[in-house]
């Protein structure tokens, strides 16, 4: 398992200089792969994290843990939160660590001659220990695992605006397979129609009772879906 300082090291790389949230966050790392019985960081799946916020946060759980989005082993959920839900995809056994409502002025406690605040919380956060700053909680999904995690190969084809959809994020609609956004999920609105290559504009209508966003890729064919 790294250590804080290697953990901290990977972390700063990403940034112009360290902070107290990366702390935090490989920290909360740190202490996920104990309550779990799990070496770290993982190079293989079983460890999935799921964070509730983004920014420097994530890259010290990233740093400590291993997950990653790009290794679907890491989902950001964002609430706003510097929170996290750790969960040991074999056993199913999960925990959710933040920090203790007190950590902040516990940190200026523990570094009295800091310089200010922030300078508090950077050498607080990791001399302190982990009663201290941290608090942890078993707790159970409300969602599938199964389903989060998906399968692969899993694509289907959007009846609306015929875009790909991969990892079962379908919807289904009167038995018609749909994308978010094609159910009035959107987090977008186009105000131009799809460029095509070279520079034109390729526009299908959208089907009759979808939003206007729906524009232009070929239509894709659903795959039945698995039952």
């Amino acid at each position: 398992m790294h250590s804080l300082d290697d953990c901290l090291r990977a972390s700063a790389a990403h940034h112009h200089r360290l902070c107290p949230l990366q702390v935090l966050g490989a920290r909360i790392g740190l202490l996920a792969g104990r309550l779990l019985d799990l070496d770290l960081p993982r190079r293989d799946k079983r460890l999935l994290a799921i964070l509730e916020t983004d920014g420097c946060f994530v890259d010290g759980v990233v740093a400590a843990t291993g997950c990653a989005p790009g290794r679907r082993t890491l989902r950001i959920e964002d609430y706003g939160k510097v929170a996290a839900t750790f969960v040991d995809v074999e056993t199913g056994e999960a925990f959710r660590i933040r920090p203790h409502p007190l950590a902040r002025q516990r940190a200026q406690l523990a570094v009295p001659h800091a310089a200010s605040r922030w300078e508090a919380q950077l050498f607080g956060y990791r001399q302190m220990d982990d009663s201290l700053l941290l608090e942890s909680q078993s707790v159970e999904l409300d969602v599938s695992l199964s389903r989060w995690i998906s399968r692969p190969g899993a694509r289907v084809g959007c009846h609306g605006c015929g875009e790909e959809i991969i990892n079962e994020r379908e919807l289904f609609r009167d038995g018609v397979v749909l994308c978010r956004a094609c159910v009035g999920e959107a987090y977008y609105r186009a105000t131009l129609p799809l460029a095509a290559e070279g520079g034109g504009a390729s526009v299908r209508p959208p089907a009759a009772g979808l939003p206007s966003h729906t524009t232009s890729l070929p239509r894709l064919e659903p795959s039945p879906r698995p039952a």
